[in-house]
């Protein structure tokens, strides 16, 4: 929930997501790829904290002190952004907590650019619309204008274009994050010799022949869960491939790698179900492992704080 202080400054949590699909058409002209996939939020997430500086300086610590506090993090590049675009003068002291594994599909940088920009648009008094929003989004990261919505949404194009789906419904999830970090750019680049997905309006049918959702979930959840990246990242990274075996086995109905990977996800019918898992599954050394749950997008505004989504006709 949003924190505030006389305006000076927010707290505000900053959600993972998962891919329940993901899927590579082709590469465009301008050498991005084409896909198409569905994206929703859970509740795995890391905390940031915003308090004005007049000094105009974008000073960012972390708990995490292997992540970079420079420009090579999108928080800060988010708060240059806002800088840059509307001339804005203060600055901002940004303490960032982090749960969310880095560079394993979970969109940890996207969710806290994306939660940056909406905290220092209020802080800073910006007089911004959410197309502005929009595309200082984009210039930052294919996922960070997903995370100023939230939810169940489809991504299309390189993944910018984005629609609301009907909500997936609760589902309990356990994600585990092999020790593997995976490179989007290379994940991308050895899709070369990949067969891909064809370019076709109608979704792959590729869950609803077993069973893994149920009838009232909506189609596009049932139609089509798969990730593309799956076929060449488990042969680089063998030990994925290991963490997906290892939620089926503990009975998972369903497990996907999200995004490019690393992180695998297992969707469990019940909280007992996810309950019994976590205390079957045993994981190699450095990996991580957490029980969470989706977030839907009224779930996820008003954690965030529903003002400040209004505020910018979000």
């Amino acid at each position: 929930m949003i924190v505030a202080h006389v305006n000076q400054s927010l707290s505000l949590p900053s959600f993972a997501k998962i891919n329940w699909s993901l899927r590579i058409l082709g590469k465009r002209p301008d050498n991005f790829h084409e896909i198409r996939t569905t994206l929703q939020t859970i509740s795995l997430h890391d905390s940031l904290g915003f308090e004005l500086s007049e000094s105009g300086e974008v000073a960012l610590t972390c708990s995490d002190a292997e992540i970079p506090s420079d420009d090579r993090n999108l928080v800060v590049r988010a708060a240059h952004a806002l800088q840059d675009r509307y001339s804005i003068g203060k600055g901002v002291r940004i303490q960032l907590e982090k749960s969310i594994p880095t560079a394993a599909g979970l969109g940890g940088g996207s969710s806290n650019a994306a939660v940056a920009l909406l905290a220092l648009a209020r802080l800073w008094r910006i007089d911004a619309n959410a197309d502005d929003l929009i595309a200082i989004a984009a210039g930052i990261g294919a996922d960070v204008p997903y995370f100023l919505f939230g939810g169940s949404m489809l991504g299309t194009g390189t993944g910018t274009t984005l629609s609301a789906l009907p909500d997936s419904g609760a589902h309990h999830l356990i994600i585990i994050a092999p020790n593997a970090s995976v490179a989007t750019r290379d994940a991308y680049a050895s899709l070369q010799a990949a067969p891909l997905t064809s370019d076709t309006s109608e979704f792959i049918l590729s869950s609803s022949q077993n069973g893994v959702f149920s009838d009232d979930s909506p189609p596009w959840l049932r139609n089509d869960f798969a990730n593309d990246f799956e076929s060449v990242i488990f042969d680089i990274y063998p030990e994925i491939g290991r963490a997906k075996d290892l939620l089926l086995a503990a009975g998972a109905r369903a497990a996907l790698m999200t995004g490019s990977g690393s992180s695998v996800f297992g969707v469990f019918a019940d909280q007992k179900s996810q309950q019994q898992a976590l205390e079957k599954i045993q994981c190699e050394a450095g990996w991580r492992i957490f029980p969470c749950v989706t977030v839907s997008r009224n779930e996820y505004r008003r954690a965030i704080g529903d003002e400040l989504f209004r505020s910018y006709a979000l």
